[in-house]
């Protein structure tokens, strides 16, 4: 079993950045697949990104590809997810989540991933 905490939500202005880290408190990080999800007021959750245990596959959805970036640090337990020119529309709680790794790959299916973080706000003004 694994906690992971999300850190680095804020405020920001459309068109800047924000950068989320999570940290994993068990050993053995590198047998997850991780990756972000986020839920928006009145929506349902939605997969932003993933990355396969060795961080050599990664998978966004269209909506974030080019603007956001998934990495890991295996030796760190530690997940990040940098955000660049921001929307109004990326405006969410931002969660991380762990799953087994089941090959080279990763899948943004939410039911892949078992363990969860509490999340961390993101809200993006204009």
């Amino acid at each position: 079993q694994v906690q992971v905490a999300e850190f680095g939500g804020g405020l920001v202005q459309t068109g800047e950045s924000l950068n989320l880290s999570c940290i994993a408190s068990a050993s053995g990080f590198d047998d997850y697949v991780m990756g972000w999800f986020r839920q928006a007021p009145g929506k349902e959750r939605e997969g932003v990104a993933c990355i396969s245990w060795s961080g050599s596959y990664t998978y966004y959805t269209g909506g974030v590809k080019g603007r956001f970036t998934i990495s890991r640090d295996n030796a760190e337990n530690t997940l990040y997810l940098q955000m660049k020119s921001l929307k109004t529309e990326d405006t969410a709680m931002y969660y991380c989540a762990a799953g087994p790794s089941n090959g080279a790959e990763c899948e943004l299916e939410w039911r892949r991933f078992e363990y969860w973080g509490q999340g961390t706000e993101v809200t993006v003004s204009s």
